[in-house]
């Protein structure tokens, strides 16, 4: 028998998914919140995890035993993964992270620090000062 059904870890620490690329740090804290509401911290955990690797698609998460990652976390998302992935075990699609291939997939910055070929929406808060997204398209 597993100790939790489900083990969820958030980037928290490195140079950008805690602030930088977004609000880590929130997406923990509210994962923790829902969780706590609903009286789930006997069978779900949320915990706190090192840099995964996959600089400038944060704040990520993943959810194990089944390997579910995402990316480009807000603390808004927390209910939605909480409801539909860890209560109801249907993955919320739109927030999947799937690359290619295994392994690191850092990105390389630009001179402001946004991150080249990110796929997600930047941040609202690192929107540039004409309000538009400082969000490059994906190389082809």
């Amino acid at each position: 028998m597993a100790v939790y059904e489900r083990h969820v870890f958030v980037c928290t620490s490195g140079e950008w998914c805690p602030a930088i690329d977004g609000d880590g740090l929130g997406v923990h804290a509210a994962l923790k919140a829902a969780i706590k509401a609903r009286g789930l911290g006997a069978r779900i955990r949320i915990n706190h995890a090192g840099c995964f690797s996959q600089c400038g698609n944060g704040p990520m998460a993943v959810v194990y035993p089944e390997d579910i990652w995402y990316a480009a976390l807000t603390p808004q998302d927390a209910e939605e993964i909480v409801e539909r992935h860890l209560v109801g075990g249907e993955p919320v699609t739109r927030l999947r992270y799937e690359p290619a291939e295994p392994g690191a997939h850092k990105l390389e910055r630009d001179d402001g620090g946004r991150p080249i070929g990110r796929v997600a929406p930047w941040p609202a808060s690192r929107l540039n000062p004409e309000g538009e997204s400082n969000a490059h398209p994906s190389p082809r």
